[in-house]
């Protein structure tokens, strides 16, 4: 039997869905974003709301297996050790999740810099 929980209802979708399924759950986050005044600031805030997140479901970034990561006008040679920097902060330096990185001409707001979005599984 499959469950469904849908957790901080808002605006026509909701932060998080899990999926029970047996022993298993499967954890998916609707894409976060963060506030601040440049694309670090934003990455680490969005990384907390991912935290918030995962915390609220009892799972941890090492359950995470997959992120799918929006930075506005991405410029690898800039953007990409930004990202990287805040990533290891939070991921740590091993067995990364499955991930995509795409660079977009917009967000949801024209203020948005990064949103990122993740499935996790836990037992």
């Amino acid at each position: 039997m499959i469950e469904k929980d849908y957790i901080d209802a808002n605006e026509g979708f909701s932060q998080t869905v899990v999926v029970k399924t047996g022993n298993y759950k499967t954890i998916y986050i609707s894409g976060q974003i963060g506030v601040g005044a440049d694309l670090e600031a934003q990455t680490i805030a969005t990384f907390q709301n991912l935290d918030k997140q995962l915390t609220n479901c009892n799972a941890t970034f090492k359950d995470v297996v997959k992120m799918n990561t929006y930075i506005v006008n991405f410029n690898p040679e800039v953007d990409l050790p930004v990202f990287r920097k805040v990533r290891k902060e939070f991921l740590g330096n091993e067995n990364y999740p499955a991930s995509t990185l795409v660079g977009v001409e917009s967000l949801g707001r024209k203020e948005w810099l990064i949103e990122i979005d993740a499935i996790a599984v836990v037992e």
